[in-house]
């Protein structure tokens, strides 16, 4: 692979260069084919042995320039002045036959400065989480990192019990987070914080209209911020057409260039519920489903704040944060409405839309199913399995405003139905089905990972063989408690 490690290029204030610590007797668990043709990384058996001990931190890939980032962030509302990467290296970045760079980081590859006390490692069950959670987006359209492989070992690591220390390698055009530029900010390294900035220009931001014309300028950082707003507001709303709940949005948890980032106590929701808390760590809620639109809003808030050095006219960057509620809300409607098959917006759409949240809301029903069943309307059997389902007064007039408006578009029953099999998918990543797979690996079986995986790659299709991973959670599967704990 062809290694141009450009962040290691930078100054040293920004990481600190070190190599994996080496885990007992690493073992491959799981490797994600549609990942490793990114890097053009051709599965072989010789290659996957190489694969294995990287990972495992036993070898270093030719060109690689590992080293821990440094950042900080707002944590729950609170800053941290330093965090960093506490248990994770940027290996290199490779840049692959179109040209494209791609970041190798190497989650659970042991202690570094930025480890507060930490022991460094990963274990096997987030790393799971984390390699399920990105294909699974991915493959959704929602942007994300990717992960090329996970692997385990003999090293044992303590948290609530023993677990087996184990690596996930991450894939990502960038690892720069919000909190990269707050820590410069708030180290007042007004110096440093222009040198990130234009960093992160030329490698993400360059091709913006404008951008090569006003670089280096209070325009150009407008573009920048402006498009870094544009982004976020575009991920969260697909967050939320999905049921999608990240849990730990930390500032140092989101990315500059609007991937879904760092997946830790993450969730889809079951039965829908706006204020649906995936993390049994977050007590007061701040991050429920329902308040992530408004986060996102808060932490790119942070950030702004963050970049004001960069400007002579501050005012440019609450200009471009006032884009945020408009951008989020229609890019969420059209995605909502592409979800009921409607495609020409008109007035009282918003309504509709609005009207049958409350209703999933007051009814509890399942946000997935509810969706996928839809798509079959008008047909007895549709009809009658949403009345099973949702069992509320307020389906039948929802029912009957939703055919009224389904009948001024111009689109036919079978056009529509179509469409909408191609945007409500008919398998998630549901917490149980993970839990599932978890188990079943801890004991050495990575059968069950592998037929998930073949439905989280493909959930719009409808896998005949597989019909179980769409079936509604059991009772228990509802109540499994996720916390950052990894």
């Amino acid at each position: 692979m062809n290694f141009n490690n450009t962040f290691s290029r930078l100054p040293d204030i920004f990481f600190t260069k070190l190599n994996p610590a080496p885990l007992d007797n690493p073992q491959l668990v799981v490797i994600s084919p549609s990942a490793a043709g990114l890097i053009g990384f051709e599965s072989s058996s010789q290659n996957l042995d190489t694969l294995t001990k990287m990972c495992g931190g036993h070898e270093l890939f030719s060109g690689s320039a590992p080293l821990a980032m440094v950042y900080s962030g707002h944590q729950f509302g609170g800053y941290s002045p330093q965090l960093g990467d506490g248990r994770g290296l940027l290996l290199g970045e490779v840049v692959n036959d179109q040209g494209e760079k791609w970041d190798l980081h190497l989650k659970g590859s042991g202690p570094t400065p930025y480890s507060r006390s930490g022991d460094g490692r990963a274990v096997l069950r987030s790393c799971i989480r984390e390699f399920l959670a990105s294909e699974a987006l991915h493959h959704l359209g929602i942007p994300t990192t990717r992960a090329l492989c996970v692997v385990t070992s003999d090293t044992p690591v303590y948290r609530e019990t023993t677990e087996a220390g184990s690596t996930l390698l991450r894939l990502a055009k960038s690892h720069i987070r919000f909190g990269h530029f707050e820590y410069f900010y708030y180290t007042r390294n007004h110096e440093a914080l222009k040198t990130l900035a234009d960093y992160t220009i030329e490698n993400n931001f360059s091709d913006l209209e404008g951008m090569q014309e006003h670089a280096g300028t209070d325009e150009g950082y407008r573009l920048f911020f402006a498009e870094v707003v544009r982004r976020t507001a575009k991920l969260i709303a697909k967050w939320q057409a999905a049921g999608f709940a990240h849990g730990v949005m930390n500032t140092d948890n989101m990315s500059i260039i609007g991937d879904t980032f760092d997946y830790g106590p993450y969730g889809f929701m079951d039965d829908f519920n706006w204020h649906y808390i995936c993390n049994h760590s977050d007590h007061q809620g701040r991050y429920a489903f329902s308040q992530q639109p408004e986060i996102g809003h808060w932490n790119l808030g942070r950030l702004g704040q963050a970049l004001v050095p960069l400007f002579d006219n501050a005012e440019l960057i609450q200009t471009a944060l006032d884009e945020y509620p408009k951008i989020y809300t229609d890019t969420y409607m059209e995605l909502m409405l592409t979800k009921l098959g409607i495609s020409n917006k008109q007035e009282g759409d918003d309504q509709l839309v609005t009207d049958l949240l409350q209703l999933l809301h007051d009814s509890r029903c399942d946000y997935t199913i509810f969706f996928r069943t839809l798509c079959d309307l008008p047909s007895d059997n549709a009809k009658h399995a949403l009345t099973e389902r949702v069992n509320h007064p307020s389906l039948a007039p929802w029912l009957t405003a939703y055919h009224l408006r389904l009948a001024t578009g111009t689109t036919d029953h079978q056009a529509r139905q179509t469409q909408m099999m191609q945007v409500n998918p008919k398998f998630i990543l549901r917490n149980y089905l993970a839990q599932q797979a978890i188990e079943k690996a801890e004991k050495g079986d990575y059968q069950e990972m592998e037929s998930l995986m073949a439905v989280l790659t493909a959930p719009y299709d409808d896998h005949p063989d597989l019909e179980h991973y769409a079936d509604a959670p059991p009772d228990w599967g509802k109540k499994l408690e996720i916390s950052c704990s990894s």
